[in-house]
């Protein structure tokens, strides 16, 4: 999936920042849109978002947020769940620490 996003993000950078003119531009994005009307270019997208889709469930399942009937996870259009986190309990890390020694005195 890396692989994926680094070639298309090397792709977008190559064709906004070419200067090597317009019909270097143009020869590119001919073949863009040839490549997306090719069908193992389409089967090849449908299965990288099936395992990308694959991995972000199995990642909020990690977390506990994949129940479809938890409400708390219910989020906006576009926006990010934010994860549970355990109830807090006292421990002696959470004991205050006595105010510091301004007196001076070693």
């Amino acid at each position: 999936m890396a692989k994926l996003s680094f070639l298309v993000g090397f792709g977008a950078g190559y064709v906004l920042g070419a200067k090597a003119g317009t019909e270097r531009y143009e020869q590119i994005r001919r073949a863009w849109e040839h490549a997306q009307d090719n069908p193992q270019l389409q089967g090849l997208a449908g299965m990288a978002q099936a395992r990308a889709d694959g991995v972000l469930n199995s990642a909020r399942a990690r977390i506990g947020l994949g129940g479809s009937s938890d409400r708390s996870t219910a989020t906006r259009p576009g926006s990010v769940p934010r994860a549970r986190t355990a109830p807090r309990t006292t421990s002696a890390s959470d004991t205050p620490l006595p105010p510091p020694d301004t007196t001076g005195g070693v």
